[in-house]
């Protein structure tokens, strides 16, 4: 597992623990691998999901950190949404706290 993958695998972890996200959700990081998400955690998985997220890790890292608005990387491209756009909505006000 890449450094960046475990770091953010702890980070969604974090901020999911109250079962705030009860959908499923998977982050394509490029060079990296996929994150899976659903309502017991994050975890190194490809599992299909509700919605699928595709990013370079950069851009991932951001939007992890905060340095990064959801809806602006979707709007300038760097983040590719393929799925259920309202999971994905959901999955941002979970992370948000």
């Amino acid at each position: 597992m890449t450094d960046i993958i475990e770091t953010a695998i702890s980070k969604l972890n974090e901020r999911l623990s109250h079962g705030r996200f009860k959908a499923s959700a998977r982050f394509e990081i490029s060079d990296e691998g996929t994150i899976y998400v659903d309502e017991q955690g994050a975890c190194r998985s490809d599992c299909s999901a509700d919605v699928t997220l595709q990013a370079n890790a950069q851009t991932f890292h951001s939007l992890l950190v905060g340095k990064l608005n959801p809806l602006g990387a979707v709007l300038s491209g760097k983040l590719r949404v393929n799925g259920d756009t309202h999971v994905a909505m959901e999955l941002a006000k979970a992370l948000q706290g």
